[in-house]
Protein backbone atom coordinates (compact mmCIF):
# COMPACT_ATOMS: atom_id res chain seq x y z
CA UNK A 1 0.00 0.00 0.00
CA UNK A 2 1.42 3.63 -0.73
CA UNK A 3 2.18 4.79 2.24
CA UNK A 4 3.61 8.70 3.52
CA UNK A 5 6.34 8.85 1.55
CA UNK A 6 4.39 7.63 -1.65
CA UNK A 7 1.56 10.07 -1.23
CA UNK A 8 3.77 12.72 -1.04
CA UNK A 9 5.53 11.87 -3.90
CA UNK A 10 2.70 11.50 -6.26
CA UNK A 11 1.60 14.83 -4.95
CA UNK A 12 4.94 16.37 -5.87
CA UNK A 13 4.29 14.92 -9.43
CA UNK A 14 0.64 15.90 -9.74
CA UNK A 15 0.76 19.22 -8.53
CA UNK A 16 2.31 21.04 -11.54
CA UNK A 17 0.20 18.89 -13.70
CA UNK A 18 -3.51 18.99 -12.81
CA UNK A 19 -3.29 22.37 -9.82
CA UNK A 20 -4.59 24.82 -11.51
CA UNK A 21 -5.96 23.03 -14.49
CA UNK A 22 -9.88 22.13 -15.25
CA UNK A 23 -10.59 18.27 -14.58
CA UNK A 24 -12.49 17.78 -18.13
CA UNK A 25 -14.63 14.78 -17.06
CA UNK A 26 -13.80 11.56 -15.12
CA UNK A 27 -14.02 8.13 -16.79
CA UNK A 28 -15.22 4.76 -14.95
CA UNK A 29 -13.63 1.48 -15.97
CA UNK A 30 -15.15 -0.46 -12.72
CA UNK A 31 -18.81 0.50 -11.31
CA UNK A 32 -16.96 -0.60 -8.21
CA UNK A 33 -14.48 2.55 -7.55
CA UNK A 34 -16.74 5.28 -7.20
CA UNK A 35 -18.27 4.47 -3.74
CA UNK A 36 -20.65 7.97 -3.53
CA UNK A 37 -23.47 8.54 -5.39
CA UNK A 38 -24.13 12.31 -4.47
CA UNK A 39 -23.16 14.88 -5.78
CA UNK A 40 -22.88 12.85 -8.90
CA UNK A 41 -19.66 12.18 -10.25
CA UNK A 42 -20.49 14.07 -13.28
CA UNK A 43 -20.46 17.24 -11.15
CA UNK A 44 -16.84 17.25 -11.22
CA UNK A 45 -16.54 17.68 -15.04
CA UNK A 46 -14.97 20.81 -16.29
CA UNK A 47 -14.04 22.31 -12.68
CA UNK A 48 -10.71 23.74 -11.81
CA UNK A 49 -8.52 21.70 -9.71
CA UNK A 50 -7.43 24.46 -6.77
CA UNK A 51 -5.40 22.12 -4.87
CA UNK A 52 -4.18 19.18 -3.69
CA UNK A 53 -3.53 17.72 -0.22
CA UNK A 54 -3.33 14.52 1.62
CA UNK A 55 -5.64 12.90 4.26
CA UNK A 56 -3.58 9.87 5.91
CA UNK A 57 -3.40 7.77 2.69
CA UNK A 58 -5.63 9.18 0.48
CA UNK A 59 -5.20 12.15 -1.97
CA UNK A 60 -7.80 14.90 -2.23
CA UNK A 61 -8.16 16.95 -5.32
CA UNK A 62 -9.71 20.37 -4.26
CA UNK A 63 -12.24 21.53 -6.39
CA UNK A 64 -13.59 24.71 -7.18
CA UNK A 65 -17.23 25.57 -5.94
CA UNK A 66 -16.34 23.36 -2.35
CA UNK A 67 -15.95 19.96 -4.12
CA UNK A 68 -13.53 17.24 -3.21
CA UNK A 69 -12.89 14.15 -4.96
CA UNK A 70 -11.18 11.77 -2.52
CA UNK A 71 -8.83 8.80 -3.48
CA UNK A 72 -7.83 5.75 -1.60
CA UNK A 73 -5.31 3.68 -3.55
CA UNK A 74 -5.70 0.45 -0.78
CA UNK A 75 -2.84 -2.27 -1.12
CA UNK A 76 -2.18 -2.54 -5.59
CA UNK A 77 -3.64 1.11 -6.58
CA UNK A 78 -1.48 3.15 -9.20
CA UNK A 79 -1.48 6.11 -10.94
CA UNK A 80 -0.23 6.72 -14.12
CA UNK A 81 0.43 9.67 -16.29
CA UNK A 82 -0.67 9.30 -19.65
CA UNK A 83 -1.22 10.87 -23.45
CA UNK A 84 -4.84 12.85 -23.14
CA UNK A 85 -7.75 10.66 -23.59
CA UNK A 86 -5.79 7.10 -22.84
CA UNK A 87 -8.01 4.27 -22.26
CA UNK A 88 -8.78 3.06 -19.08
CA UNK A 89 -9.99 -0.26 -20.66
CA UNK A 90 -7.52 -3.36 -19.83
CA UNK A 91 -6.22 -5.33 -17.04
CA UNK A 92 -6.67 -3.56 -14.06
CA UNK A 93 -7.68 0.23 -15.61
CA UNK A 94 -10.29 1.41 -12.92
CA UNK A 95 -10.63 5.22 -13.72
CA UNK A 96 -9.24 8.21 -16.15
CA UNK A 97 -9.09 11.51 -15.08
CA UNK A 98 -8.95 13.88 -18.25
CA UNK A 99 -6.74 17.36 -18.52
CA UNK A 100 -5.68 19.23 -21.28
CA UNK A 101 -2.33 18.31 -21.14
CA UNK A 102 -2.86 14.67 -20.17
CA UNK A 103 -5.01 11.70 -18.42
CA UNK A 104 -4.32 10.52 -14.51
CA UNK A 105 -4.93 6.84 -14.84
CA UNK A 106 -5.37 4.52 -11.93
CA UNK A 107 -4.89 1.15 -12.26
CA UNK A 108 -5.61 -1.77 -9.60
CA UNK A 109 -3.62 -5.05 -9.68
CA UNK A 110 -5.01 -8.56 -8.93
CA UNK A 111 -8.91 -9.35 -9.25
CA UNK A 112 -10.01 -7.82 -6.09
CA UNK A 113 -11.05 -3.73 -6.31
CA UNK A 114 -10.48 -2.40 -3.18
CA UNK A 115 -9.59 1.07 -4.42
CA UNK A 116 -11.93 3.92 -3.61
CA UNK A 117 -13.28 7.20 -5.01
CA UNK A 118 -15.75 9.34 -3.61
CA UNK A 119 -16.96 12.70 -4.71
CA UNK A 120 -17.95 14.68 -1.44
CA UNK A 121 -18.69 18.22 -0.28
CA UNK A 122 -16.31 20.25 1.30
CA UNK A 123 -17.57 19.34 4.57
CA UNK A 124 -17.65 15.96 4.11
CA UNK A 125 -13.23 15.22 3.87
CA UNK A 126 -13.39 15.09 7.66
CA UNK A 127 -15.68 11.78 7.37
CA UNK A 128 -12.49 10.40 5.94
CA UNK A 129 -10.33 11.34 9.14
CA UNK A 130 -8.97 8.49 11.11
CA UNK A 131 -7.69 10.90 14.01
CA UNK A 132 -3.95 9.52 13.70
CA UNK A 133 -0.87 11.97 14.73
CA UNK A 134 1.17 13.45 12.16
CA UNK A 135 4.71 12.24 12.99
CA UNK A 136 6.73 15.09 10.94
CA UNK A 137 4.53 17.37 12.47
CA UNK A 138 4.54 16.62 15.88
CA UNK A 139 6.42 16.85 18.99
CA UNK A 140 7.83 13.75 21.60
CA UNK A 141 4.99 14.62 24.18
CA UNK A 142 2.53 14.29 21.45
CA UNK A 143 3.79 11.39 19.86
CA UNK A 144 4.65 9.70 23.50
CA UNK A 145 0.11 10.12 23.70
CA UNK A 146 -0.18 8.10 20.75
CA UNK A 147 1.50 5.49 22.01
CA UNK A 148 -0.27 5.13 25.26
CA UNK A 149 -3.67 5.24 23.55
CA UNK A 150 -4.08 1.78 23.27
CA UNK A 151 -1.82 -1.25 24.65
CA UNK A 152 -0.72 -2.87 20.91
CA UNK A 153 2.55 -4.23 19.70
CA UNK A 154 4.47 -1.12 18.70
CA UNK A 155 4.42 -2.69 14.75
CA UNK A 156 0.87 -2.20 15.23
CA UNK A 157 0.45 0.76 17.04
CA UNK A 158 2.33 2.26 13.87
CA UNK A 159 0.18 0.73 11.24
CA UNK A 160 -3.34 1.72 12.88
CA UNK A 161 -4.49 4.86 11.41
CA UNK A 162 -6.31 6.04 14.38
CA UNK A 163 -3.04 7.12 16.53
CA UNK A 164 -0.55 7.44 13.25
CA UNK A 165 -1.32 9.05 9.99
CA UNK A 166 0.71 7.52 7.00
CA UNK A 167 2.37 4.57 8.53
CA UNK A 168 1.87 0.95 7.25
CA UNK A 169 3.90 -2.09 7.04
CA UNK A 170 6.71 -1.31 4.84
CA UNK A 171 7.87 1.86 6.60
CA UNK A 172 7.16 0.63 9.95
CA UNK A 173 9.42 -2.09 9.65
CA UNK A 174 12.02 0.43 8.65
CA UNK A 175 11.46 2.66 11.46
CA UNK A 176 11.80 -0.32 14.20
CA UNK A 177 14.72 -1.47 12.41
CA UNK A 178 16.17 2.21 13.09
CA UNK A 179 14.87 2.32 16.28
CA UNK A 180 16.27 -1.03 17.41
CA UNK A 181 13.18 -2.61 18.43
CA UNK A 182 11.24 -5.64 18.19
CA UNK A 183 8.01 -5.53 16.49
CA UNK A 184 6.58 -7.84 19.09
CA UNK A 185 7.50 -5.15 21.59
CA UNK A 186 4.35 -4.16 23.88
CA UNK A 187 3.59 -0.48 23.31
CA UNK A 188 3.17 -0.59 27.63
CA UNK A 189 6.79 -2.05 28.11
CA UNK A 190 8.08 0.99 26.46
CA UNK A 191 10.68 3.14 27.98
CA UNK A 192 11.02 6.71 27.90
CA UNK A 193 14.24 6.52 26.31
CA UNK A 194 12.85 3.04 24.01
CA UNK A 195 9.84 6.02 23.15
CA UNK A 196 12.27 8.66 22.41
CA UNK A 197 13.81 6.52 19.96
CA UNK A 198 11.35 5.34 18.19
CA UNK A 199 9.51 9.20 18.06
CA UNK A 200 13.57 10.30 16.69
CA UNK A 201 13.63 7.12 14.26
CA UNK A 202 10.19 7.56 12.89
CA UNK A 203 10.79 11.17 11.91
CA UNK A 204 14.39 10.67 10.63
CA UNK A 205 12.70 7.48 8.03
CA UNK A 206 9.68 9.22 6.93
CA UNK A 207 11.23 12.24 6.79
CA UNK A 208 14.38 11.09 4.61
CA UNK A 209 12.55 8.37 2.34
CA UNK A 210 9.66 11.55 1.73
CA UNK A 211 12.24 13.83 0.97
CA UNK A 212 14.25 10.99 -1.75
CA UNK A 213 10.89 10.01 -3.46
CA UNK A 214 9.61 13.90 -4.06
CA UNK A 215 12.62 14.33 -5.60
CA UNK A 216 12.05 11.61 -7.74
CA UNK A 217 9.23 12.98 -8.60
CA UNK A 218 10.20 16.28 -9.65
CA UNK A 219 12.28 14.51 -12.62
CA UNK A 220 9.70 12.13 -13.45
CA UNK A 221 6.30 10.80 -12.62
CA UNK A 222 6.28 8.20 -10.30
CA UNK A 223 4.88 5.14 -12.18
CA UNK A 224 6.16 2.43 -10.53
CA UNK A 225 5.38 2.70 -6.69
CA UNK A 226 6.40 -0.39 -4.50
CA UNK A 227 7.03 -1.10 -1.33
CA UNK A 228 10.19 -2.98 -1.69
CA UNK A 229 12.59 -0.28 -2.80
CA UNK A 230 16.60 -0.32 -2.84
CA UNK A 231 18.04 1.20 0.38
CA UNK A 232 15.41 0.09 2.53
CA UNK A 233 17.33 -1.86 5.71
CA UNK A 234 14.79 -4.61 6.44
CA UNK A 235 11.60 -4.05 4.47
CA UNK A 236 11.54 -7.21 1.61
CA UNK A 237 15.19 -8.55 2.48
CA UNK A 238 14.31 -11.70 4.46
CA UNK A 239 17.39 -13.63 4.66
CA UNK A 240 19.61 -10.70 3.04
CA UNK A 241 22.14 -9.62 5.86
CA UNK A 242 21.42 -6.76 8.14
CA UNK A 243 23.40 -3.61 6.86
CA UNK A 244 24.21 -2.79 10.30
CA UNK A 245 25.46 -6.38 11.74
CA UNK A 246 25.27 -8.42 8.64
CA UNK A 247 22.73 -10.80 10.38
CA UNK A 248 20.37 -12.86 8.01
CA UNK A 249 17.04 -10.54 7.94
CA UNK A 250 13.89 -12.73 9.28
CA UNK A 251 10.06 -11.76 8.79
CA UNK A 252 6.87 -13.24 10.38
CA UNK A 253 3.98 -13.64 7.71
CA UNK A 254 0.56 -12.82 8.41
CA UNK A 255 -2.30 -12.58 6.51
CA UNK A 256 -1.09 -10.14 3.66
CA UNK A 257 1.13 -8.49 5.78
CA UNK A 258 4.75 -9.59 7.37
CA UNK A 259 6.94 -8.04 9.65
CA UNK A 260 10.80 -7.89 8.40
CA UNK A 261 13.34 -8.03 11.46
CA UNK A 262 16.60 -8.00 12.37
CA UNK A 263 17.10 -10.67 15.54
CA UNK A 264 20.45 -9.10 16.74
CA UNK A 265 20.19 -5.48 15.94
CA UNK A 266 16.50 -6.13 17.55
CA UNK A 267 15.39 -8.87 19.06
CA UNK A 268 18.61 -9.63 20.89
CA UNK A 269 18.99 -12.65 18.68
CA UNK A 270 15.71 -14.55 19.53
CA UNK A 271 12.91 -15.41 16.33
CA UNK A 272 10.08 -14.34 16.72
CA UNK A 273 7.18 -16.69 16.32
CA UNK A 274 5.47 -17.18 12.96
CA UNK A 275 2.01 -17.71 14.34
CA UNK A 276 1.00 -20.60 11.55
CA UNK A 277 4.64 -22.26 11.44
CA UNK A 278 5.03 -22.07 15.15
CA UNK A 279 1.41 -23.43 15.73
CA UNK A 280 2.20 -26.35 13.17
CA UNK A 281 6.09 -27.39 14.58
CA UNK A 282 5.37 -26.04 18.64
CA UNK A 283 8.47 -27.27 20.64
CA UNK A 284 9.97 -27.53 17.61
CA UNK A 285 10.20 -24.16 16.44
CA UNK A 286 13.55 -22.86 16.89
CA UNK A 287 14.53 -20.04 19.42
CA UNK A 288 17.11 -18.45 18.22
CA UNK A 289 19.10 -17.56 14.80
CA UNK A 290 21.83 -20.25 15.45
CA UNK A 291 19.22 -23.08 16.19
CA UNK A 292 17.63 -22.26 13.02
CA UNK A 293 20.85 -22.43 11.10
CA UNK A 294 21.68 -25.74 12.99
CA UNK A 295 17.99 -27.24 11.48
CA UNK A 296 18.70 -26.04 8.11
CA UNK A 297 22.54 -28.02 8.06
CA UNK A 298 20.73 -31.18 9.27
Amino acid sequence: MPELPDILAYLGALEPRVVGRTLERVRLGSPFLLRSVSPPISEAAGRRVERLSRLGKRLVFELEGGLRLVLHLMIAGRLHWRPHGAKVGGRGGLAAFDFEDGSLVLTEAGSKRRASLHLVREDGVSDFDRGGLEVLDSDLAAFRAALARENHTVKRALTDPRLFSGIGNAYSDEILHRARLSPARLTSRLTEEETERLWHATRGTLGEWSARLVDDARKAFPEKVTAFRDGMAVHGRYRKPCPVCGTPIQRIVYAENESNYCPTCQTGGKLLADRALSQLLKSDWPKTLEELEERKMR
